[in-house]
């Protein structure tokens, strides 16, 4: 199954499933039990979707250095426990819409192309070998970085606010419900041209273990979305870059920056 959030033919937010070339929207949300929605209105044409972030978390947790190859890269250890900071809910952006340079900074504005896995029940002190009934599926992000402001002041950096800024957290198109992302490859492209090339695989804390250890430091809800981390190839963007993230087998979030 895959779902989304986009705007109803009357205008209103709605959850919605993908079938086939088109988004058919529901009455209710993906994260009740089984027979809590059902189809509701008439199917929306993909090409003709307003899209929304498919999700509206509580909260967006961000991994740092969970690939072997970007520590290795950067000359780093490889890390014992999960490190991640906490990017503001009111970032996020869908698909298709634009990603926008704060008019304020004037540093380098990063891509990362990522995997992100979306919550679906409550977990609190989850074992890893529990996480699967507690996830509802996976999506695509770019993880927009403000990267100079993270060390702008040297006494304290500034992870959290590098990516909290309107529209830096991409998201979308859909979620996917039966994602296996061990085999699976992240592409990422700008102007057509692939940058980022990486295997999920290769990943320090992977899907299930990753979950199992965030549920021991806060309580994950329904919706909240953790991303995965990025590996090498993450550079600077120019204003007027076109976007493509894809990962095999979960499809392409394309977004346009400036």
């Amino acid at each position: 199954m895959r779902w989304t959030r986009l705007l109803d033919l009357t205008g209103h937010p709605t959850f919605a499933r993908i079938t086939g070339e088109a988004a058919q929207p529901i009455q209710g949300t993906p994260f009740g039990p089984p027979g809590t929605w059902h189809d509701h209105g008439d199917p929306i044409a993909l090409d003709a979707v307003s899209w929304l972030p498919p999700v509206q978390p509580s909260k967006v947790i961000a991994l740092w250095k969970n690939f072997h190859a970007l520590a290795l890269k950067q000359q780093q250890t490889i890390p014992e426990e999960p490190l991640y900071a906490l990017r503001a809910p009111s970032s996020l952006a869908a698909h298709r819409q634009p990603v926008v340079k704060p008019a304020h900074y004037d540093g380098a504005v990063f891509y990362e192309g990522e995997l992100a896995l979306v919550v679906g029940k409550t977990m609190r002190a989850v074992g890893p070998a529990e996480v699967r009934a507690h996830l509802l599926g996976c999506t695509i992000a770019n993880d927009v970085t403000a990267m100079e402001l993270i060390n702008r002041d040297p006494s304290f950096a500034q992870w959290s606010r590098s990516k909290s800024f309107d529209t830096f957290g991409v998201i979308g198109p859909w979620i996917d419900t039966d994602f296996d992302w061990t085999g699976a490859s992240v592409r990422t492209r700008v102007n057509g041209r692939e940058r980022q090339h990486y295997p999920l695989a290769d990943m320090i804390f992977e899907p299930l273990t990753l979950l199992s250890r965030l549920s021991h430091d806060m309580t994950l809800e329904p919706g909240d979305l953790v991303l995965c981390g990025t590996s090498v190839g993450a550079l600077p963007m120019r204003p007027g870059s076109e976007l493509e993230v894809e990962i095999d087998g979960l499809g392409v979030l394309a977004n346009r920056y400036g």
